[in-house]
């Protein structure tokens, strides 16, 4: 079947905490498979990138961020991305969106931490980082590090019983083999200035509901979307807070649906 170039979109991947671009390895070929071009991102210190090796290396969020703005900043002038994250990818996402709102047709969050333009860019991490008692933690490792980081690191049981509910036995032994500390970045994000309406509100966004989420439920999503609204919710069955993993086929037909109606 021929593509149709004139409805070709560029999708940038954005992972979260403690994974790297590795984990987009089954949604990746089907977007490009559809006929558009595909870029999975490491952020710093994640995934196979080492430059910083370390997490603690790693003192900001805009730090952390700096290979996506990297990648939008080396776009042409006249190219939009559709640009997606899980997690707390949506964080990096926000922060792109607000420093490159002209370079972004629409920013996705799949089951994604989605700032407002209201409250400190570290509201809504905290408020769940808040209410999550630390025995849901599974012994989640948290480690402070300089004058405001703590690196955070997945516990086993964390992954097999909290973020991959629906996941293969093969894929949870390949995130458990590649998986790396990651951060929250609360501390350092409750200093920074609000999110504007001007760079990241001026941007459409999309949410995608995963139902199945035992990680980031579909009650903190509705709270997050009922937070700060974005211009289209769809939502997804069947699958975990990885539905990259658990159910690629549906995710990739939920992207193509949104990267089309904001085309």
């Amino acid at each position: 079947m021929s593509v149709d170039t004139k409805k070709k979109q560029h999708f940038v991947l954005v992972h979260g905490p403690c994974h790297g671009a590795w984990y987009w390895y089954k949604v990746k070929p089907l977007l490009e498979a559809a006929g558009h071009r595909v870029t999975a991102i490491d952020l710093a210190a994640s995934g196979i990138n080492t430059n910083p090796s370390s997490i603690t290396e790693v003192f900001s969020c805009d730090q952390y961020t700096e290979p996506l703005l990297k990648l939008l900043s080396s776009l042409q002038s006249d190219e939009k991305v559709v640009l997606v994250a899980q997690s707390t990818g949506g964080v990096s996402l926000a922060i792109a969106m607000d420093k490159f709102p002209e370079k972004i047709s629409v920013a996705v969050f799949a089951t994604a931490f989605m700032p407002d333009t209201k409250n400190s860019p570290a509201f809504v991490v905290d408020k769940f980082f808040q209410s999550a008692p630390p025995e849901a933690w599974m012994g989640t490792e948290f480690v402070p590090y300089g004058e405001d980081g703590v690196s955070m690191s997945f516990s086993p049981e964390f992954v097999k019983n909290a973020v991959y509910t629906s996941s293969s036995k093969e894929d949870i032994e390949l995130v458990l083999l590649l998986k790396r500390p990651g951060s929250l970045f609360i501390n350092e994000l409750l200093k920074r200035e609000k999110f504007t309406e001007k760079g990241y509100g001026s941007v459409p966004r999309a949410f995608i509901v995963s139902k199945d989420d035992k990680a980031l439920t579909e009650e903190y999503q509705r709270w997050m979307i009922d937070n700060y609204p974005p211009d289209f919710v769809t939502e997804m069955e069947g699958t975990d807070h990885i539905p990259m993993i658990s159910n690629p086929q549906l995710l990739t037909k939920r992207l193509l649906e949104i990267g089309k109606k904001f085309a």
